[in-house]
């Protein structure tokens, strides 16, 4: 059985921009590791969060629609999103989160605790330590190593049906169960980042999508004789998987599981240094080669955005 290694990325949609880029780079200190255009819509930026090399696991990727009504989370969706940080830097980001006027608080699953706070645009975001994974050596603003967020430790499910999801996740992606505590159970994956899933047995209601929500969550392939192989398993089993899609940094397919949380399968190649050099990554605009005769048209529509250090209330 072919089993994933853990989160590729997870996309969400949001309404500003740069608001966007002040609070994932600005504030949590993230690498704006790819600046490009939803390829089927491209009026609409596509920006991609990593750490310093990109590397999957870490990249949390968003559609800002300026205009866009607000969503609601819940069923249907990736409830909420987990990053990693160095043991021992919750008192840092405890201060940081406060300096920027973001409320958090502090809850307990599995005998780990969990500092949990909103982004401007409403997406649930929590932060975990850990030393199971690499130090990010990325460093920005009054953020060092030594408290960087390293990338995702895994992801919180709001599924419609449970059992349906439960199926998918060990029968087709090979995650294991390790174990429930109250409403949440947990499944796990073998790779070093994006490899905690929380399963919420008691969810909200309906998710509505829109702006402040979670599109689709991606799940890691090795590379493309793998991803062809989880497509096959899909149509075997009666999922109704898209074609392979060529999204210049993978390749992806996408499928509703069971309980309507959108899927993707992602392949690791060739990677974000494709089309830039890593030292470079996220400072212009990249365009697929099918749109490169509009770059003109497009650079005028889209807004101007920058990278910039925050300094707090």
């Amino acid at each position: 059985m072919i089993k994933t290694l853990g989160i590729h990325h997870i996309t969400a949609i949001v309404n500003d921009p740069q608001r966007n880029i002040d609070f994932y780079a600005g504030v949590l200190g993230l690498r704006l590791v790819k600046k490009t255009v939803n390829f089927d819509r491209p009026e609409v930026y596509h920006l991609y969060f990593g750490n310093e090399s990109a590397e999957p696991g870490t990249i949390m990727t968003f559609f800002p629609w300026p205009k866009l009504l607000k969503g609601r989370i819940g069923t249907g969706q990736v409830g909420v999103i987990s990053y990693s940080v160095p043991s021992d830097s919750f008192p840092f980001w405890e201060k940081r989160l406060q300096k920027f006027g973001i409320k958090w608080t502090k809850s307990e699953r599995f005998n780990k605790e969990y500092l949990q706070f909103q982004d401007p645009d409403g997406l649930q975001l929590e932060l975990v330590e850990g030393n199971e994974s690499p130090l990010n050596p990325w460093t920005f603003g009054d953020i060092t190593a030594e408290h960087a967020i390293k990338g995702f430790s895994g992801a919180t499910l709001y599924s419609a049906q449970s059992y349906k999801t439960v199926e998918v996740m060990e029968t087709i992606l090979g995650l294991t169960c390790v174990g429930q505590e109250n409403e949440y159970v947990r499944f796990t994956s073998e790779g070093v980042l994006g490899n905690t899933i929380d399963l919420k047995l008691n969810p909200p209601a309906r998710g509505l999508m829109g702006a402040g929500t979670v599109h689709h969550i991606a799940w890691r392939a090795e590379n493309d004789g793998q991803h062809k192989q989880w497509r096959d398993i899909l149509l075997d089993k009666g999922y109704h998987p898209t074609e392979i899609l060529d999204r210049n940094y993978f390749k992806a397919l996408y499928f509703p599981e069971g309980g309507g949380i959108l899927f993707e399968i992602a392949t690791d190649p060739p990677g974000f240094t494709v089309d830039e050099p890593k030292n470079d990554l996220g400072n212009k605009l990249l365009l697929p080669s099918w749109l490169e005769s509009k770059r003109k048209e497009l650079e005028e529509k889209l807004p101007q955005i920058e990278v910039r250090v925050m300094e707090g209330e």
